[in-house]
């Protein structure tokens, strides 16, 4: 038992004596981690030598390759993001009658920054940090501003053409384009102006919080994410939630630790290969990784406690537990070309959502497990994880950018 557990003091805030809990009195359910083989690799030693996974590897660089970025793309959008910071350096030293811009510093952040950005999503992010309340009135003039002073700085260049430059502002901030190429702008705050925020008069509160903590998690990425490998496994992971719909909530920042922690956690903290580590995603996925009462990927930023699937739902969480165990199955069975998407699967069906028969091996979806509780039940036991989770799900959907 621990100390102070079920009593008072520190204790309490866990619902020891004295104290309500989180969840309205009821223990907060204790988080373990799922089985993992490889940190039990001394437990349970190969009894015979590992199979040839030469067609693997060579399939999933070959995937990785098809999602790269052509250098064309990236200069394009390297270019446009360029030219809006030269606009906006301009416009913090010599504002003019735009006194309510007042900028602090400019951050990239998002799959540019990082390195994991897809073929043809041609999308970079920046986020101004401003000492002035961001109104929704000054956004909305910081955005005709940039887009007026981007036009006529391009009015010679041979690249970007004044007539191509769109605009759209958006509840985050606002959006720039040209042609393919597009540029989204975060807007957020100093922290001591996060409390003095006024409803329908400043942008939303939890979105300028998204955005400051989008910059700690993309210098997390810097810091701690510079093996070649953790890039080309995000990249293979976000195409592979695109093609599967039981994947797609799972979200760029929750593909970014997962990345992380199949390839450098493990007992030797070295990168494991790529195709150890793809296996590895699909097999911590399907023993639970993000259900529930489990530990989890650990958050990239460092202060948010709850893990860091309690931003999903508890059906989006069961959904994407069962697609992995049906598409690690698909693995097992040599289906990695229509899992990777090398091979369209019966013209484009999701191959996860399908029976399909590998050797006389029947491998079909399962069904979900999870079931919504009323609004009367009472909560407990694994009911209650999902329940609490649910509500911790409401509380810490922050920092999620697209």
């Amino acid at each position: 038992m621990v100390r102070g557990g079920t009593r008072g003091g520190r204790g309490r805030r866990f619902g020891g004596r004295g104290g309500g809990g989180p969840y309205g009195g009821i223990p907060r359910p204790a988080l373990r981690p799922p089985f993992d083989l490889a940190l039990s690799e001394l437990a349970f030693p190969r009894c015979r030598p590992a199979p040839d996974d030469t067609a693997f590897t060579q399939a999933l660089l070959k995937r990785h390759t098809e999602l790269t970025p052509t250098p064309a793309e990236q200069a394009a959008v390297l270019n446009l993001v360029t030219k809006i910071e030269t606009v906006v350096e301009n416009l913090a030293v010599l504002p003019g009658d735009f006194a309510a811009f007042q900028l602090l510093t400019v951050r990239h952040v998002g799959a540019f920054k990082q390195g994991t950005m897809l073929k043809g999503d041609n999308v970079a992010e920046l986020v101004f940090v401003l000492k002035t309340l961001p109104t929704k009135e000054a956004v909305e003039g910081l955005a005709n501003k940039v887009t007026d002073e981007l036009k006529h700085l391009v009015q010679n260049d041979t690249d970007l053409r004044p007539d191509q430059i769109k605009m759209l502002t958006n509840e985050e901030g606002f959006c720039i384009t040209n042609g393919e190429v597009s540029v989204r702008i975060l807007v957020t705050t100093i922290t001591p102006n996060l409390n003095k925020l006024k409803p329908n008069v400043h942008l939303d509160f939890e979105v300028l919080k998204g955005h400051t903590v989008a910059i700690g998690h993309t210098l997390w990425f810097e810091e701690n994410a510079h093996h070649s490998s953790i890039r080309v496994l995000v990249r293979l992971l976000k195409d592979l939630c695109t093609r599967h719909t039981g994947l797609s909530c799972l979200t760029p920042w929750l593909l970014d630790a997962l990345a992380y922690h199949a390839i450098m956690n493990n007992l030797s903290r070295q990168a494991l290969p790529l195709n150890v580590a793809f296996r590895r995603v699909l097999q911590l996925l399907a023993s639970g990784l993000f259900l529930p009462g489990s530990t989890g990927a650990p958050w990239p930023v460092r202060g948010l406690r709850s893990p860091a699937h309690s931003v999903l739902s508890s059906a989006q969480l069961d959904r994407a537990t069962m697609t992995a165990q049906t598409l690690l199955r698909v693995l097992a069975r040599g289906g990695h070309a229509y899992l990777l998407g090398l091979q369209d699967f019966e013209e484009g069906k999701d191959i996860s959502c399908e029976i399909t028969v590998w050797d006389g091996v029947v491998v079909s979806p399962l069904a979900p497990a999870y079931e919504p509780l009323g609004k009367n039940a009472n909560a407990d036991g694994d009911d209650f994880m999902y329940a609490a989770m649910d509500e911790e799900s409401e509380n810490n959907a922050v920092g999620e950018t697209a």
